[in-house]
């Protein structure tokens, strides 16, 4: 059963690691948000009351 020997598999998973790790991160930190977020205000604002009538 050569599935059961990791000599080969363990190479594999190592190689196929470093590629993703050394190939992908360079690409997502590239990535540029269309629209930069806005910072907003802290104050809270005083809600109106509502004004419905009940009759």
């Amino acid at each position: 059963m050569p599935q059961l020997n990791p000599s080969p598999w363990f190479l594999i998973l190592v190689f196929s690691w470093l590629i993703f790790l050394t190939v992908i991160p360079p690409k997502i930190l590239a990535y540029e948000f269309n629209n930069e977020p806005t910072t907003t205000n802290t104050e809270k604002s005083k809600p109106e009351p509502w004004n419905w009538p009940w009759h």
